[in-house]
Parts: structure tokens; sequence; C-alpha cells
């Protein structure tokens, strides 16, 4: 597999943790060193990850994750992004509980936006193409990414505050959505 396919590859996969960075940044204040480097380092690390798992798992094991890989990816970004809609309608981000680059959360969200590197290491392992190079470069992309997301997402917050944790919310819906409308196309 070539260098271009794939850092190709990795952006591609980077693209979901980049937009719940994106918005993890609009209402995470003030984003200090530590907020974009544990998501930076989390995101980067499970998008690392999954591939050795899916490529380890190989070829045996694809039926099975690929039936519902999707939902849980979906109904973790639900979960996540109903929670900053419903704190947004409460009243704002004083009422959501925690910070997203901590704890339980933060876990959620990794696996959340790393559940298609599962399958990227599944495909891998069917092709014969070995897995350390890909998987370093993948974590790489998606850890420096997700640092850009949130730097932006924190810009975004700053310039329009009002609103911001619903439309982070809506964000994660999306994708959410996203994840479902590909799997069924």
């Amino acid at each position: 597999m070539s260098h271009i396919a794939v850092i190709g590859i990795a952006i591609a996969l980077a693209m979901d943790a980049f937009t719940v960075s994106l918005a993890v940044g609009m209402f995470v204040r003030p984003l200090t060193g530590r907020h974009l480097f544990r998501l930076g380092w989390h995101f980067g690390l499970f998008q690392f990850l999954m591939p050795l798992v899916g490529w380890l798992a190989g070829v045996s094991a694809q039926q099975y994750i690929a039936a519902y890989d999707h939902w849980v990816a979906a109904i973790l970004l639900g979960i996540v992004g109903g929670r900053m809609i419903h704190a947004a309608v409460r009243g704002g981000e004083e009422q959501l509980a925690g910070d997203p680059t901590r704890g339980l959360t933060l876990v959620v969200l990794s696996v959340a936006t790393s559940i298609d590197a599962l399958a990227i290491g599944i495909t891998l392992a069917a092709l014969g193409v070995g897995i350390w190079y890909p998987a370093v470069v993948i974590g790489f992309v998606a850890g420096g990414l997700t640092v850009a997301g949130l730097l932006i997402g924190a810009r975004l917050g700053r310039a329009f505050r009002r609103g911001m944790l619903a439309v982070g919310g809506l964000i994660l819906w999306g994708v959410a959505a996203k994840v479902l409308i590909q799997h069924w196309a």
C-alpha cells in the first residue's frame, strides 16, 4: 500500500475525530493544554489501536463486527450529543456535567470515533497489508486533527457563545447519522 493511500485513509478516518473535537472545543472553557493533550492523545491512541485490533481479528470476525459496529458508534455519539443539547436547553454549559476530555465521556468519544478504524484493520488484514505503518500514521493524523478541531472549535465558541453547546450536540448527532447512512449505502 502506498504512502499516499495510507495518508488518505488516515485523513478519512480522522474526520469523525476532527468533527467531534470541533464540537468539544466549542464549549470547553477555558481550553487548556491539558484538554488538547487528553483529547488528542486519546483519539490518536484509539485510532492507532483499533486498526490493530481489527487486523488481529482478521477476516473471520468481519461478519460479526460489521453487523453492529455502526450501531455502537451511532448510539454512543447520539448519547453524548443528546447530553450537550439537553444542557443547552436547560441553561447552557453550566448544566453539562463534567469535562468531555475526562472520564467515561472521553472513553465513549474515543471508541465512537474510532470504530471505522477497526473495520480498516480488518480490511488491511484481508488484503495482506502489514498493520504497523498504517496504524501509526492513522494515530498521528487523528491526534493532530483532533487538536486542530479543538482549537478551531474554541475560536468558534468564543465568537458565537450562545447556542454553541446545542450546535455541538447537533454535530455529534450528524456524525451519528452519517455513520448509519454510510452503513446502509
